[in-house]
């Protein structure tokens, strides 16, 4: 983390320290100084000095330092070269042996080379390791797409659906953090994704919306739409997706730490998450309720462990969603209940990921193993492995330590995520030739 290091060897020192504010809101950078004052005053609260100058922070307007202005001058000509290439990689003649579409493996990558590309040279900094990374997701992208052109790889195929956007993900992150990898900033990229994927949601149904009322029209009228202005505005239009989502809500001049969670739809995602934790729970009780009753439907029903398996991830992403950036985020008397809530919602999720997980090792010592099941059986333990670090590091470091025990769980948990990524997308074909 920016400063960091020179606030702490400035912590008996005010007038180092006013120097170094002063600098950082001069480089716009005053958010990211006030995310290494915070992790310092945690680390060290009997220092008066941290202590000041934290609760002075807290009646500063960081947004009002720092004016933040969009690059739509580079957004927008990136989104409608990525409309071309969304239009035209959704032709007929770019289509696997089942119909579908090129475009539905690849969009992934070559949205985040265009995010990339634009956070890249939209701060100036970068640009060699940037440059990589979308070499990599090319390549990657390319990689999925020749092992899943042949008929009997419709597993494989299917697989990349949902590994691809991951493996993506994991691109735009190494691109992002590069020289800030601590374990605050992995948690902000995390939150800040959580925002991305949202307002792309949104965006995407705005223009499914569109795209309905545009064709509506026209029938009304007697007029069909061609096969190709269709493809052009449900393919292409979805290339406009990726960029506006990012560039409306990351500064790319800031580091993930220091960008803004308090308003927009960073705040109303967190305060969502945080109102759905009393439901999870009750979720969670009536599952563990339920299951002596129906105790082997996992182990010989299918669909049941899908939907175990979903059921892990939304609780996943309902954590992190709910766990806050900054201690100063959430006030002192709520953060007791929220830490409980998140505490005893990560136990009962591992029981029940427990059961999943062992009927479906024993679906594969009965039938044999898959890529399929060996994916689930992968996926499984990491999330289970995160939890239980959760749980581990909430008693070892205590209450005043929650929140950063918290992030610090999170984050080490993205290197499983990123080695299992790559795992399935570039071992599974090679140990599932057939």
């Amino acid at each position: 983390m920016k400063y960091l290091q020179e606030i702490q060897n400035a912590g008996n020192d005010p007038q180092l320290l006013e120097d170094m504010y002063q600098t950082a809101r001069q480089e716009r950078e005053a958010a990211e100084f006030a995310a290494a004052l915070t992790a310092s005053y945690q680390a060290s609260s009997d220092n008066l000095l941290y202590a000041a100058w934290y609760h002075r922070l807290q009646h500063v307007s960081l947004e009002e330092q720092e004016e933040r202005s969009v690059n739509w001058k580079l957004a927008v000509p990136l989104s409608l070269v990525m409309v071309l290439i969304f239009w035209l990689f959704s032709q007929e003649r770019f289509e696997f042996s089942n119909g579908m579409p090129y475009l539905v493996l690849g969009w992934a990558p070559v949205g985040a080379s265009f995010v990339i590309a634009f956070l890249t040279l939209s701060s100036g900094k970068g640009k060699k390791q940037a440059m990589w990374v979308i070499g990599g997701l090319v390549a990657i992208g390319v990689y999925a797409t020749l092992f899943a052109l042949p008929r009997n790889r419709s597993h494989y195929r299917d697989l990349m659906v949902l590994h691809l956007p991951l493996a993506a993900w994991i691109g735009a992150g190494v691109s992002i953090l590069h020289s800030r990898a601590d374990h605050q900033n992995r948690f902000a990229f995390l939150i800040k994704s959580i925002e991305a994927f949202i307002t792309g949601g949104l965006y995407l149904g705005a223009g499914g919306a569109f795209v309905a009322i545009t064709t509506g029209m026209f029938e009304a009228l007697g007029i069909s739409l061609s096969d190709n202005v269709v493809r052009f505005l449900v393919g292409g239009g979805a290339g406009l997706i990726p960029v506006l989502a990012i560039a409306g809500g990351y500064d790319p001049h800031l580091s993930p730490i220091a960008q803004k969670f308090r308003q927009g739809w960073g705040k109303v995602i967190s305060t969502l998450m945080r109102l759905l934790m009393p439901l999870t729970l009750l979720v969670l009780v009536i599952y563990l309720f339920v299951i002596p009753f129906n105790f082997v439907e996992p182990f010989r029903n299918r669909d049941v462990l899908i939907v175990y398996n979903v059921m892990l991830f939304a609780v996943m992403g309902l954590l992190v969603g709910a766990t806050p950036v900054r201690a100063q985020d959430l006030a002192p008397k709520h953060q007791s209940a929220l830490r409980t809530g998140i505490l005893t919602a990560a136990i009962l999720t591992v029981v029940v990921s427990l059961y999943a997980l062992s009927a479906t090792v024993y679906r594969t010592v009965q039938g044999g193993i898959t890529m399929n099941r060996l994916t689930i059986i992968g996926w499984n333990s990491i999330n289970i492995g995160i939890l239980v670090l959760l749980i581990y590091k909430q008693f070892k470091d205590g209450p005043a330590q929650w929140i950063d025990s918290l992030q610090s769980a999170f984050s080490w948990g993205t290197m499983g995520y990123i080695v299992w990524t790559l795992f399935v997308v570039v071992a599974i074909p090679l140990l599932f030739r057939g």
